[in-house]
């Protein structure tokens, strides 16, 4: 029998753990190690503890740069970090190549990397056969903000789950920017999804640094592909229990509701950058979204930790098992 062929996106969970399972890490200087739902590796040189992420970006064909900056510096944020250097690969298409696209890639890399405040250290470009877009791999190295490291395996029982903003702000701004014939949309709403890449933005670091300031924080994670619903199902794989939460706390986007709708895509299932997921302590809840508030980052508290490892999602009271997307639901414009 033929093997199934797997869908775009990540690789399912249960074969991506089984294949980690395989890695041995015996350094005893790796911190945090491959594993799913950690966003970064932590590794220990002598007193001084780095970050390291990489990640590509492969949904969008415009301003990747900025994309790619922001995904990679998202996930040093969660791990507790500031983000500091990068190196870049471009693979640029064969035959659709010109030398103004790359220097207008390389313009907005420069001005990305200026706004973040990052050194770009190094990279490679080249034109290559077999894709028909540009695409970003980025490798970004951080250094510790405190003394530990934030693990997406460190939520427990009881712990609150909380989210800045609102969902899914960068799965909204690609369906604007890519299919923005198709919308149907008026003008002044089309312009305000396509600015979602800028206001409210996807960058996550203000509030990873605000909530880290109040303690109590148990976890961060930054949901990307798979939206909110994966991002929930990767803290919960991760610490290894499960989560309970509630469907009216979650907050949509005005847009998304608008938007997403004409596409058959699921919100709860579609690029969620631009929002972070926080666990912690249940007394520390409060004064992290009053924080958050205070720097104009709206926040809510979604659900609880649970010692059972079941995902459930309560809507109209009612328990039924959180969804599970095998492709992020923004892949549906590009299949169209």
């Amino acid at each position: 029998m033929d093997e199934p062929i797997l869908p775009v996106g990540k690789l399912p969970v249960s074969l991506l753990a089984r294949l980690l399972g395989d890695i041995p890490v015996t350094d005893p200087n790796v911190l945090v190690g491959p594993g799913i739902g950690e966003d970064a590796a932590a590794i220990r040189f002598g007193d001084q503890t780095l970050l390291f992420k990489t990640d590509p970006i492969t949904f969008v064909s415009d301003e990747i740069a900025r994309y790619l900056i922001t995904i990679n510096s998202n996930d040093i944020a969660c791990m507790g970090g500031i983000p500091k250097y990068l190196l870049v690969t471009f693979l640029l298409p064969e035959g659709l190549t010109t030398p103004s696209l790359v220097k207008t890639l390389f313009a907005e890399l420069r001005g990305a990397c200026a706004e973040y405040d990052i050194t770009l250290a190094g990279g490679h470009t080249e034109i290559t056969h077999g894709i028909d877009r540009p695409i970003a791999i980025g490798f970004m190295v951080g250094t510790l903000l405190g003394d530990c490291v934030v693990r997406t395996s460190g939520a427990r029982p009881g712990d609150l789950v909380l989210i800045s903003k609102s969902i899914p702000i960068e799965g909204t701004c690609i369906v604007a920017r890519e299919k923005s014939r198709e919308s149907q949309l008026d003008p002044e709403t089309l312009l305000r999804a396509r600015n979602l890449l800028y206001t409210p933005g996807i960058s996550v670091l203000k509030e990873a640094r605000i909530a880290l300031e109040q303690g109590g924080v148990t976890a961060m994670h930054d949901p990307t592909e798979g939206g909110l619903a994966t991002g929930l199902r990767e803290i919960a794989q991760a610490c290894g229990y499960g989560i309970r939460v509630h469907r009216e706390c979650i907050p949509i986007l005005d847009l998304a509701e608008t938007i997403l709708p004409r596409f058959s895509i699921d919100p709860l299932g579609a690029l969620a950058s631009g929002s972070l997921l926080v666990c912690c302590k249940e007394h520390a809840a409060h004064k992290i979204i009053s924080a958050w508030e205070k720097h104009s980052l709206p926040g809510a508290i979604i659900g609880t930790i649970t010692q059972e490892r079941d995902m459930i999602l309560v809507t109209d009271g009612n328990d039924e098992l959180l969804p599970e997307f095998v492709s992020d639901e923004v892949t549906k414009i590009f299949s169209r």
